[in-house]
């Protein structure tokens, strides 16, 4: 009878140890996941931050990269140039030939 109370009391105790600890351990857990998740997200953003840094220096530094990015983006055009833009099956025409090369 002695063996049983023992072994009685080791489970109980074992019990009340799991369900105390059991809700701190899922936390950790979840905790580590998002820890993990936003290390990566910090490296991607850093990575991120330095190409664009690249591109400010570029803009502050480069007329002829200024200038490309204003063509570009705004359309930009200089004294006396011709903007010549192809119709749609120009377009249409130009990208089947790409797809199909042999034809």
């Amino acid at each position: 009878m002695e063996g049983k109370k023992i072994t009685l009391k080791t489970v109980i105790l074992a019990a009340v140890l799991v369900i105390a600890f059991l809700p701190g351990f899922s936390r950790l857990q979840r905790l580590k996941e998002e820890n993990l998740r936003l290390k990566k997200r910090i490296e991607f953003l850093s990575e991120y931050n330095g190409v664009l840094q690249d591109k400010v220096g570029k803009l502050e530094n480069d007329p002829n990269y200024l200038e490309k990015r204003a063509r570009e983006k705004l359309g930009i055009i200089k004294k006396g140039e011709i903007i010549y833009k192809p119709s749609n099956s120009a377009v249409k025409k130009q990208n089947q030939t790409v797809k199909n090369p042999g034809k």
